[in-house]
């Protein structure tokens, strides 16, 4: 177990001005107060916490995170208290400690909507104060790394954790080895026979190839200071098991496959040195095409900046290469944490600057306002995971703005990434100059020109299409708004009627002091409740005015077959009892009545599962979640709805001379069991401009067949045409339409 002076001393080495008495105090405190508890694996409970802030040194961070890592369980685990912990070092301190205290009782990996709401609060305390994370992170580390002790249960669920949040944070936020460090801790225990594997492969390749990194580095070392480059460094090492075993998986490679088992790194002094070592490595050895990659230039969303290239290296072999400044590499080691050692220091010649605010941090905020938009918890798990995992494609705007993208990504996706709006109205792409379908998937250095409408409303088909969690969310907000805003443009129009014909007059304004009646707390969601049949107009017409007398009347049919109805739009209506005959009577199909276009896309309106056409009388019935659905009123289905005449709505078709859609209708076919029949019956079809949807067929008797169709015509004289034309053909015994 590390001593409390060991701690000390590891601070002191990057920052002699050390408030050692603070750490002292921190230590004592926690020794304290954790007294006799121990570990799982017996040690001192104290001990956990104390490798924790050895950890952080690494970072070099200052002695307040040091000293929160000393007590970051107490106020969990003991009898310590936030108020002790602000007495006695101060708000600051105290405040981390019981942050990391609340998300310390995170169980991530639970049901869905528990990890989501987990993760939320999870962000929303690194947000507060970014060394939450870095004390998170060590913790989770320490506890990795003594995973052993546990049973083999929670080793698995600790580990699927770790590597489904825990790692892909660490990336997201520029600690690339204490990712790689947390996968491969996961990695042994959620699959320890790959994992067995692929280290004794590792281990026989090392042994086999015994000195040849050295050998590499001292050539490459030796070429490169010779050239000028004094100062530089090379350092090379092996792949991570989980590195290899990740890219065995993706490009679907065996290990003997695998050429790029060793990276270096070639550290250099400022950023013109960077292409100077560059173009001395290309010009000594091969490049492989499509291997080099600018991220000084384009930096990544976590602050990674290097130029990496891959060449065929001494001793023939391919070789990994990344070159930075010293700078670039602390950044890359360390991400965020790194900040902290630059930001009151000069930066060496040729170096930028780096904001303390860094674009790893950015993201996060980014995240954290989607919370705001008012996603459900699995849309937010799913956006976040998929923010956290996805490699990255940097794109340009036609202003020259850059847009880093997941791997994958489409126009969607970057028109989504500019501004939400700007995904909303997008319609069309132009990439790289030419006009391009929205399902491309972007490369590196595309520019990407978004081409809008302003009455456009996102497909939610697009959702399948796109692959950032933003453009996800966005889609599926859009499209639950225009559904609302359809359902509630047709619940106005029938609360309109409905007041109109008890001789009222509605107004959004007169149903706000009936609202907690209606069980809505907003005007718009009950109108909408109106649309989709969830709210009855009457009972919003006896809110609004109580002393409403309800005039409708439903009487048993008397000795001639006939009974009156008023409709749910308040007209009484004299109907037959038979339904094939419903309508004859009707005016309801007069200016008053709902107009209905039938057209695809629109939510709130349904027809029967045996169609309607424009010609077809027709009646509306009001369904709780799916609005309207039309049936033609020879529809059997109406005789179930007899005695719920509330539900019926006075509709008619509103088709114009450019109308261009087509209805569905569905016929029945007896005909004769014999070669060519179907081919006349689907030649009769094609040249009548009819299209066939769906054809089913069985056997009636020895000699004769029966067809069902569903077929897509203009409107009924169209397909009365049609009807009387196969009735014609020699082989068809009988043609009738079909009403469910």
């Amino acid at each position: 177990m590390m001593r409390q002076y060991e701690l000390v001393e590891r601070v002191q080495k990057y920052k002699p001005d050390v408030n050692e008495a603070l750490l002292n105090k921190a230590y004592v405190y926690a020794m304290q107060k954790h007294g006799q508890q121990k570990r799982a694996s017996g040690d001192p409970y104290i001990s956990h916490p104390l490798e924790v802030a050895a950890i952080l040194t690494e970072m070099h961070l200052d002695e307040s995170t040091i000293a929160v890592a000393l007590l970051h369980d107490t106020i969990e685990d003991t009898t310590a208290t936030r108020a002790e912990i602000d007495d006695l070092f101060g708000e600051d301190i105290g405040a981390l400690v019981e942050g990391l205290t609340k998300i310390k009782k995170l169980d991530l990996v639970t049901k869905k909507a528990k990890q989501a709401e987990n993760l939320r609060k999870l962000l929303l305390a690194i947000s507060d104060d970014v060394r939450v994370l870095l004390v998170k992170l060590a913790d989770r580390l320490h506890n990795m790394r003594t995973l052993d002790h546990m049973s083999a249960e929670k080793r698995a669920r600790i580990s699927e954790e770790t590597m489904d949040i825990y790692a892909p944070l660490a990336g997201r936020m520029g600690m690339q080895d204490m990712r790689e460090e947390l996968e491969n801790l996961s990695f042994r225990h959620i699959n320890p026979e790959a994992f067995e594997t692929v280290t004794r492969r590792l281990n026989e390749l090392s042994t086999r190839n015994e000195g040849l990194i050295k050998k590499i580095e001292d050539e490459l070392g030796e070429l490169i200071q010779a050239r000028g480059l004094v100062g530089a460094v090379v350092k090379g090492r092996q792949k991570k098991p989980y590195s290899v075993f990740k890219k065995m998986q993706s490009k679907s490679l065996s290990f003997e496959q695998l050429s790029d088992v060793w990276g270096f790194r070639i550290i250099v002094a400022d950023i013109p040195d960077c292409y100077r070592a560059l173009g001395i490595v290309h010009t000594r050895w091969r490049v492989v095409p499509g291997r080099f990659k600018d991220y000084i230039s384009t930096p990544k969303q976590n602050d990674y900046q290097s130029i990496h290239t891959t060449i065929v290296g001494p001793s023939r072999q391919r070789i990994e290469l990344q070159i930075r400044t010293r700078h670039m590499h602390e950044i890359a080691e360390y991400g965020i944490a790194a900040h902290t050692l630059y930001k009151d220091s000069v930066e060496p010649a040729g170096e930028v600057k780096m904001s303390p605010k860094s674009n790893a941090y950015s993201w996060l905020r980014r995240t954290i306002e989607s919370l705001a938009e008012g996603d459900n918890p699995e849309e937010f798990l799913e956006h976040t995971k998929l923010e956290l995992f996805q490699d990255q494609v940097f794109c340009f705007t036609p202003k020259g703005q850059l847009i880093a993208l997941p791997r994958g990504a489409t126009p969607i996706d970057f028109a989504y990434a500019v501004h939400t709006n700007i995904g909303d109205t997008c319609v069309g792409a132009k990439i790289n100059g030419r006009i391009m379908p929205l399902v491309t998937r972007l490369n590196n250095g595309d520019e990407v020109e978004i081409v809008r409408s302003g009455i456009q409303v996102p497909p939610p088909a697009w959702e399948e299409i796109v692959v950032t969690g933003k453009a996800r969310a966005a889609i599926r907000r859009a499209t639950r708004a225009a559904v609302r805003k359809q359902y509630s443009g047709l619940g106005y129009r029938i609360l309109e009627r409905t007041f109109e014909r008890a001789g009222k007059s509605f107004t959004r304004e007169a149903m706000k002091p009936v609202l907690h009646r209606l069980g809505h707390k907003d005007i718009e969601d009950a109108i909408a409740a109106v649309g989709r049949g969830e709210l009855s107009s009457l009972d919003v017409l006896r809110a609004v005015f109580p002393d409403h007398q309800d005039e409708r009347v439903t009487v048993k049919p008397q000795d001639d077959g006939w009974f009156n109805m008023r409709s749910a739009a308040g007209m009484v209506f004299k109907l037959p009892n038979r339904p094939k005959d419903m309508f004859d009577m009707l005016e309801g199909e007069g200016p008053e009545a709902l107009p209905i276009r039938g057209l695809s896309g629109n939510a709130e309106v349904h027809f029967s599962a045996s169609g309607a056409v424009p010609g077809d009388r027709i009646v509306g019935i009001m369904e709780k979640d799916r609005g309207i659905t039309i049936y033609p009123i020879q529809s059997p289905s109406l005789q179930k709805f007899d005695d719920e005449s509330e539900r019926w709505i006075d509709v008619r078709w509103d088709l114009d001379e450019a109308n261009n859609t087509r209805f569905m209708a569905r016929i029945q076919i007896n005909a004769l069991n014999e070669p060519g029949t179907l081919a006349e019956i689907a030649q009769s079809i094609a040249t009548s401009d009819i299209n066939i949807r769906t054809l089913s067929m069985g056997q009636v008797a020895a000699d004769f067949s029966e067809f069902q169709l569903d077929l897509e015509v203009w409107d009924l004289r169209q397909l009365n045409h049609l009807v009387t034309q196969i009735r014609e053909l020699p082989s068809v015994s009988t043609v009738k339409r079909v009403f469910e």
